[in-house]
């Protein structure tokens, strides 16, 4: 029987007395642990020792969610699809909570070919997406995924309504490429499949399934923690008009940023006073770039005021992805999300966050072992230890081979495709692996939250004197902003060179330092 795979879900979390009503990580009495995901764990387990066995070991019963990235996921017997989990899950005496990611957008991720999809405004002759194309309407592509895609998910979940406790994530990385990369050709072309796709997604998912929890992803604070990228966002939702479907946002998905601790009102990590607060420490040095959101925690704190703000009456919480941060400073550039070396596996799930008034749960998200995407070849199937190379990587992304990437040192393995078991970071994320958090500092709402000058008025970040963007417009101050997307003001130094620090954020810096 299904039922017995499901293993009655042994996981507990720790529940603060605090928690907030409606959180459905905090109600639900046990979780669920995919049968596939035990499996090859358990693969990895078998060739380990030592403390990385033992980690490995404890990780077995850990929930994570499963993430139904193709058609073929949706109906089946097996615990690959949705049909099939759910069926597993409404089996045991006690019905786990399940969480999937639903992720097929057309055109998906518009700014990454690691983890492009299967549906298409319009399609090459191999069946891959033509993203160069203007689609206009992109109408085939959204029909595709309406009748193909989600009002099939939809129907599925529509069973299991009230029987099996579900939470849904949307889309990752979509509204997200919407607020920052419409300079982009891929994505600018992708805009009107993501515009009409995502509230039919939201829409029709509560619809069928009134009980589940939609979460919509909202990327990190590395990507969206600068006032014009989290406003953006704010106003896609607002005009979208998806809020009132939603419990919130997902953050981190698939990503390394730390969680880090929220700061209090009285903190300001830019301006002063308290810079040398632990609520500061900075391992992307995102502070120096005019970005507060230097962790999760008060990346949430900021995206929650501002939606607050701009939408009347919506109060969203948070879940933020552990899966993968549980070290800190392991890149030298964290613009590098792809299989990032010196990783480490993150907090276990659990409610008892820093701040549980906006963070309903840190969860597994992206679960730990599958791989970012490919390097240039796919390791050799029949070589287990992945140092043989294979064929050429149709979806090779060059983010995957970056300098902080495994595959991209010597020694090191390829890495197999996004989605697919990866032997060698498994161990690596579980040898520095920080399962457990040693910090009991609680934020509340009263201490955290509603400070202007903390978290976002217009002279902490906002103000074109604080950025040092000369008034005059000819050219930017030294250390002020000179370019990145979305930029619109001065891009030449009067001092320095104008350098850039990702897609986002260009900088002048001293000419010899640049």
């Amino acid at each position: 029987m299904l039922g017995a795979t499901c293993g009655e879900a042994a996981f507990k979390m720790n529940v603060p007395k605090d928690v907030v009503d409606g959180n459905p990580y905090a109600e639900a009495e046990a979780f669920y642990v995919n049968p596939s995901y035990k499996t090859e764990l358990q693969g990895s387990i078998d060739t380990s020792d030592g403390d990385v066995k033992d980690t490995l070991t404890a990780m077995m019963d850990v929930p994570s969610a499963y993430w139904i990235d193709v058609k073929s996921k949706i109906t089946g017997n097996s615990t690959s699809s949705v049909q099939g989990i759910l069926s597993d899950a409404a089996s045991a005496s006690i019905p786990p909570l399940v969480t999937l990611i639903v992720y097929d957008l057309p055109n998906r991720d518009c700014h990454a070919k690691a983890s492009n999809g299967e549906i298409c405004c319009i399609y090459n002759d191999d069946g891959t997406c033509d993203y160069d194309t203007d689609p206009g309407t992109c109408d085939d592509g959204l029909a595709e995924y309406a009748t193909d895609y989600i009002d099939p998910f939809a129907e599925v979940l529509s069973e299991f309504d009230g029987v099996v406790p579900i939470v849904l994530i949307i889309e990752p990385d979509s509204l997200a490429n919407m607020a920052t990369n419409m300079a982009e050709t891929h994505c600018a072309n992708s805009a009107t499949a993501y515009e009409a796709g995502i509230p039919y997604a939201i829409e029709t998912l509560k619809t069928a399934c009134p009980s589940c929890q939609l979460y919509m992803d909202a990327a990190h604070g590395g990507w969206l923690g600068w006032e014009d990228g989290y406003t953006s966002f704010v106003s896609l939702v607002k005009d979208l008009g998806i809020s009132t479907y939603l419990r919130g946002f997902a953050t981190n998905v698939a990503n390394y940023q730390t969680i880090g601790i929220q700061c209090a009102s009285d903190v300001d990590c830019i301006l002063g006073p308290g810079t040398d607060d632990p609520c500061c420490d900075d391992p992307c040095d995102l502070l120096s770039q005019w970005n507060r959101a230097n962790n999760e925690m008060n990346y949430v704190s900021i995206m929650k005021s501002a939606m607050e703000s701009a939408i009347s009456g919506f109060e969203p919480h948070f879940i933020i992805d552990s899966g993968r941060n549980g070290v800190a400073d392991m890149r030298s550039d964290c613009a590098n999300w792809c299989n990032a070396r010196g990783a480490g596996v993150g907090f276990v799930p659990t409610t008892d966050t820093n701040n549980p008034t906006n963070v309903d749960a840190y969860f597994w998200l992206k679960t730990p072992g599958e791989s970012d995407g490919c390097t240039e070849y796919i390791p050799d199937p029949s070589d287990p230890t992945g140092m043989t190379k294979g064929d050429a990587c149709a979806r090779y992304d060059s983010m995957c081979g970056s300098t902080d990437s495994i595959g991209s040192a010597s020694g090191e393995p390829y890495s197999p495709e996004a989605g697919a078991w990866f032997d060698y970071q498994i161990k690596m994320l579980a040898s520095n692996a920080v399962l457990y958090s040693d910090d009991d500092t609680v934020v509340t709402d009263d201490t955290a939250e509603g400070d202007d000058t903390a978290e976002g008025d217009d002279t902490a970040e906002g103000d074109d004197t604080a950025e040092g963007d000369d008034s005059t417009g000819d050219c930017a101050d030294l250390y002020a902003q000179c370019g990145g997307i979305g930029w619109d003001g001065a891009t030449e130094c009067c001092e320095g060179t104008c350098t850039s620090s990702g897609d986002y954020y260009s900088q002048c810096t001293p000419s010899a330092v640049a």
